[in-house]
């Protein structure tokens, strides 16, 4: 049984070595274990298979990830780095506090850490470098901080989780705000002790007025709305994760023609 598990894995990874995709490196990998099994029947492999692509549940992910991806056309991510420099904007190392605080916004929109690091690597990364932020801090910043979005209700690596140990997602999501929250505060307060020993200064020292503050947050408070939307209708019983996501894509849909960016 060890050497059958050792070259399932074997030729699992040496597909993937060779860049074939995932999903068939893992399915090769499969297969190899049913043909050196007898015991096993192939029939099961082939049931699995099927069985595994006709969750509903799955059908989640993509739903958030359209929604994600209709919130950057339509200029929802910008209105959100605004917000995020609002709030961090007096804090040390200012632009390191927004990228934290975007990814865990980012989480309730997208859901994806994959997303959302490249996002920030884009957007982010180069601006905190052109402000003297060195290359290696605003890399690991974005990347570290990257790890709260699946955390985030509709956190992908929670549906994930849940659709394979048939647990509850609705809980997951609740359950995973908390954690992504408290790791987003955690990862704030290390980047303001590090900034401050470096020297790294926040975006302005005066602060805002009421007029400027209220300006910045107001575009942000329906996207904002999305995670309460998703978490409030799961547990409330008003529709199922995968139909969340089928909202979520409504209300991105919505929003982009209330803020007219859609191109």
């Amino acid at each position: 049984m060890s050497n059958m598990l050792i070259i399932t894995l074997a030729v699992m990874l040496v597909c993937l070595f060779l860049k074939v995709p995932v999903f068939i490196s893992i399915l090769a990998g499969s297969l190899i274990y049913f043909v050196m099994n007898p015991d096993v029947s192939m029939t099961l492999f082939a049931q699995r298979m099927i069985v595994g692509t006709q969750s509903l549940s799955l059908l989640a992910i993509p739903f958030f990830v359209c929604s994600g991806v209709l919130m950057n056309y339509s200029g929802v991510t910008r209105r959100l780095i605004r917000f995020c420099e609002a709030v961090t904007g007096r804090m040390n190392g200012g632009l390191a506090q927004v990228n934290v605080l975007l990814s865990t916004v980012m989480g309730g929109l997208s859901g994806s850490n994959l997303a959302d690091a490249a996002m920030e690597a884009k957007l982010l990364v180069p601006e905190m470098e052109r402000s003297g932020y060195s290359k290696s801090f605003s890399s690991v910043v974005t990347a570290v901080s990257a790890m709260i979005t699946p955390l985030i209700p509709p956190g992908i690596a929670l549906i994930l989780y849940g659709f394979l140990a048939n647990i509850s997602i609705g809980k997951l999501f609740a359950a995973g705000m908390s954690v992504g929250l408290l790791l987003c505060v955690s990862l704030m307060i290390f980047v303001s002790v590090i900034s401050k020993k470096r020297g790294y200064l926040p975006i302005r020292t005066e602060r805002m007025t009421p007029k400027a503050f209220g300006a910045a947050i107001k575009p942000a408070v329906l996207p904002l709305c999305l995670p309460v939307l998703i978490i409030g209708g799961i547990r409330v019983g008003i529709f199922t994760a995968t139909e969340a996501g089928s909202a979520a894509v409504i209300f991105s849909l919505v929003l982009g023609f209330l803020y007219h960016e859609i191109k």
